[in-house]
C-alpha cells in the first residue's frame, strides 16, 4: 500500500522526501485526499509547476550573432527545402561553355553562371567537367574567353580536369562524357547538357536510361542560364521535382461530372461528384438497394450463414 500510494503521489509531480513525511504522519492508511490535502498544506509543489514558476536563465549570446538556437527552423521551411533532399549536379563543362560562346568560343563565363544558379538553389553537391587541355593558353582555332575562371573554380573543389596528355606532339584526350555520366550516375544525381550521348546509351542499357530520366537540358537567354520548367516534357515532373530527392506530388485536380446528380455510371464514373465527397462512389443499383434495403434472398441468407464462422 506504501509503495502504490509513492508511486501514485510521484506521478503527480511531488517529492519522494515530501511524500513520506506525510504518510508517516497520517498513517500509511491515510485516504489520498487527505495526503494531498496535508501536501498542499505543507507547501510542496509538483516539479512541473515549480519549472513553470522559475524563469528560465538567459543565454548569452555574442555580439553579432544570430540568438536564435542552431536547431531551430525558420518559420515556414520545410524539409523537402534543405540541402540533403537536392540531387547532385553534374556540369557538362566543354558542352555549357560552347553554348555560352554560340559554339565560336570556350565561354568560362557560362560555367560560372550555371554554377551560381545551382547554387542560389541550395545545391551543395556540383561538379564541372572540362578537359585538362583547356588549361593551355587560347589558340586561334579553341579562343577561350575568361580562362580564369576555370582556376577559380578549381580552388573551390567545383570543376574537375579530365587527363589529357601529349605523345609524339600529339594530344591524347580522355572521354569526357564517360567521366560525366558515370559521376552522375554514381551519385543519382542530374546530368546538366545540351548532349544526349547516345553512343553511351547504346554502351550500357542502365547509362540508357539514367540519361533519358535524369537530363536537364537548358538555354541562354541574354546571359541567364536557364533550364525548363518541364524538363521531361509537359506531362512529366516540375522542375522542382526534378531536382529533388523527394519529389512532391500535386493534389489531383477533379472535373466535375456534366451529368451531375443524373449520371448512370456510378463507380465507373471517372468524373468527381460533389454530392458524395466523403462515400465510395456506388453504382445505381447498390445505391437503390442501400435506400430500399432490400433484404438477400434465402439462398444468399443460407450461403452467408454456411460461410460465417
Amino acid at each position: 500500500v506504501h509503495q502504490s500510494k509513492l508511486d501514485f503521489f510521484c506521478k503527480l509531480g511531488y517529492g519522494k522526501q515530501d511524500i513520506c513525511k506525510v504518510l508517516e504522519n497520517l498513517g500509511q492508511e491515510a485516504l489520498e485526499d487527505d495526503v494531498l490535502k496535508e501536501l498542499i498544506r505543507m507547501g510542496s509543489k509538483p516539479q512541473a509547476l515549480e519549472s513553470q514558476a522559475q524563469p528560465s536563465p538567459l543565454k548569452l549570446v555574442a555580439r553579432g550573432s544570430c540568438s536564435a538556437l542552431p536547431e531551430s527552423k525558420w518559420l515556414g521551411e520545410d524539409e523537402s527545402d534543405s540541402p540533403d533532399y537536392l540531387r547532385p549536379i553534374v556540369i557538362d563543362g566543354s558542352n555549357v561553355a560552347m553554348s555560352h560562346g554560340n559554339k565560336e568560343v570556350f565561354s568560362c563565363w557560362g560555367i560560372q553562371l550555371a554554377v551560381d544558379w545551382f547554387r542560389e538553389r541550395g545545391h551543395t553537391y556540383i561538379k564541372v567537367f572540362v578537359p585538362l587541355w583547356r588549361k593551355e593558353p587560347p589558340r586561334q582555332d579553341s579562343p577561350i574567353a575568361d580562362q580564369h575562371i576555370l582556376e577559380e573554380l578549381e580552388k573551390q573543389s567545383i570543376l574537375v580536369y579530365t587527363p589529357s596528355r601529349k605523345v609524339k606532339g600529339k594530344r591524347v584526350v580522355c572521354y569526357d562524357d564517360r567521366y560525366i555520366v558515370k559521376v552522375a550516375y554514381e551519385k543519382d544525381g542530374v546530368i546538366v547538357s545540351n548532349d544526349h550521348y547516345r553512343d553511351l546509351q547504346n554502351e550500357n542499357p542502365e547509362w540508357k536510361w539514367f540519361i533519358e530520366q535524369r537530363l536537364l537540358m537548358y538555354s541562354f537567354v541574354s546571359n541567364r542560364f536557364m533550364p525548363p520548367d518541364d524538363p521531361l516534357g509537359r506531362h512529366g515532373p516540375t522542375l522542382n521535382n526534378f531536382l529533388s530527392k523527394k519529389p512532391v506530388l500535386p493534389e489531383p485536380k477533379w472535373q466535375p461530372c456534366p451529368y451531375g446528380k443524373k449520371c448512370t455510371y456510378g463507380n465507373k464514373c471517372k468524373y468527381y461528384h460533389p454530392e458524395r465527397p466523403h462515400q465510395a462512389q456506388l453504382s445505381v443499383a447498390d445505391e437503390l438497394r442501400a435506400k430500399i434495403k432490400v433484404p438477400l434472398t434465402p439462398g444468399r441468407e443460407e450461403e452467408q450463414h454456411n460461410r460465417s464462422p
